[in-house]
């Protein structure tokens, strides 16, 4: 068995995006307790009678409708088949995982009011790997994805399991378990709320910090190809600029390019290098900092109820509270934020790949080209960075301000956080592109070199790693395979290790 996190009483995003990779979720006994406690609350509320938005009455423009006591369990039912409209291409297996983690830690919190049983079940999906297909678009903020993860747990709607697709009754008969009948408050409980934004975020923040460190090293190999201003990264004058990130980018570039035979026998022949090599602090360190501030957002709202209404008190004083916290106003702009972050981050990449292959900047053959006319290199390359990062510039429009009006006016204001989340995912899936071919680009750069001067330590490293994984290049293959190999490559290796000491 792999890794087993258990939950008791938050979940991290750094935990999020374990679990969707594939660690195990388990559930404490405070946190058991928590789920039982808010359950008793809300069956004391249908006892009494007491008002509570889903719980004894409609929903969005119905919630002055009052609902009878046996209509209750109909109410969660038909709320899961109504809601249940989302529309294209599935969501993966990663972010399916993500969204059901963080939808169990909010229950968790005890203030949902959904019973321990249906947490349960979804916590057994979760760890056999039988997960809800969820169409990924349609929703402007949570509730077409939550109503299909709901629909398997009274065994409608489809699951996917080692490839295969099944029912929601067969997967939960695999499981040796049979669909539940939903009772007061548990369909609203399971469409509303913030999980398929923060669990979609958390996967966001974590593929970016991973990024980050592959971002310096492509460009520390790109600067050592072509920087000539001498000690650009160093530490005093860096000081100077109050910024953690742009610190810590400095003192990876520092240790990156530590000992560069290569590079000491260009310094200084520069006053100062072009703003794609000079500012890589700046604009990467930059890209840190809003990624810090994005997971503490991120950690903050996984720590927090994110569903209406919440529940409180006990069973002999229940409480109700409908209030708005399952509008996700600051998840939307942190995803906006990061996402800008990103595009940029993968713009000064672009940058840097064309210095790479522009002969009249670079002292490099034309296009990084092995042979002179009849093989066109790097050239179209380029070309397809430079169309990602175009595309990213479009995606970074900001999500959160996409605003709209549903449900009769009721919910007149909306954030979009999670396509503000799904966007930024796209905009991390160009990045890594964008660094895959930085990174050929670069070791073909170093192989090109007239001089045969040694490379840093780290840069020879890292040089090494790509040339076992794709060998020279000389217009002889399809050079987007290459890419691919070496995105697989950034995508599930580290940089560096801890031991290189960057």
């Amino acid at each position: 068995m792999g890794q087993m996190i258990t939950l008791d009483t938050v979940l991290t995003s750094e935990a999020i995006a374990a679990i969707a990779e594939g660690a195990q979720l388990a559930l404490s006994d405070t946190a058991r307790q928590r789920i039982r406690d808010a359950r008793a609350i809300v069956d004391a509320l249908v006892d009494r009678g007491i008002r509570g938005y889903g719980i004894n009455t409609g929903v969005g423009a119905l919630c002055d409708v009052v609902i009878d006591r046996e209509e209750q369990a109909s109410l969660s039912r038909n709320l899961l088949f109504s809601h249940s409209c989302g529309v294209g291409e599935p969501l993966g297996r990663v972010e399916t995982r993500a969204i059901m983690a963080a939808q169990i830690a909010n229950f968790a919190h005890g203030y949902s009011g959904i019973r321990l049983e249906v947490v349960e079940t979804l916590v057994a999906l979760l760890n056999s790997d039988m997960l809800p297909v969820i169409p990924s678009r349609g929703s402007v903020g949570y509730l077409t994805h939550g109503a299909a993860i709901g629909l398997v747990l009274i065994g409608s709607g489809e699951c996917l399991h080692d490839g295969k697709q099944l029912s929601g009754a067969q997967a939960l008969a695999v499981l040796g378990l049979k669909p539940l009948v939903l009772q007061a408050k548990e369909g609203l409980s399971l469409i509303n709320g913030t999980p398929c934004a923060t669990g979609l975020a958390s996967l966001a923040v974590s593929r970016l910090a991973h990024l980050v460190d592959w971002a310096d090293a492509s460009a520390a190999m790109s600067y050592e190809n072509l920087g000539a201003q001498t000690d650009p990264f160093a530490e005093l004058p860096l000081s100077l600029r109050k910024s953690d990130g742009l610190q810590q980018v400095g003192k990876n570039l520092r240790t990156l390019l530590a000992g560069s035979a290569l590079l000491a026998k260009s310094a200084g022949k520069r006053t100062q290098d072009p703003l794609s090599l000079r500012a890589v602090p700046h604009v990467h360190g930059a890209v840190r900092d809003t990624l810090a501030e994005a997971r503490a957002v991120v950690d903050r709202e996984l720590a927090s109820v994110t569903d209406n209404p919440a529940v409180s008190g006990s069973p002999q004083d229940p409480k109700v509270h409908s209030q708005a916290h399952a509008v996700g106003a600051a998840l939307g702009l942190a995803m906006d934020h990061l996402a800008t972050a990103a595009a940029e981050l993968a713009a000064i990449s672009e940058r840097r790949i064309d210095r790479l292959v522009n002969p009249l900047v670079s002292g490099l053959p034309a296009f990084l080209a092995s042979g002179s006319g009849v093989e066109s290199g790097f050239m179209i390359i380029q070309y397809t960075a430079a169309a990602l990062v175009a595309e990213n510039r479009r995606l970074a429009m900001p999500a959160s301000l996409d605003g709209g009006i549903t449900s009769g006016l009721q919910e007149d204001i909306l954030t979009h956080a999670t396509p503000a989340a799904a966007k930024a995912l796209a905009i991390l899936d160009n990045l890594e592109t964008v660094l895959a071919i930085e990174l050929t680009a670069a070791a073909q750069a170093h192989d090109l070199q007239s001089s045969k001067a040694a490379k840093a330590a780290m840069t020879q490293g890292i040089f090494e790693r790509i040339r076992q994984t794709v060998p020279f290049y000389r217009d002889d293959r399809p050079l987007n395979r290459d890419i691919q190999q070496i995105r697989t490559l950034l995508k599930t290796t580290a940089a560096w290790s801890e031991s290189e000491g960057a």
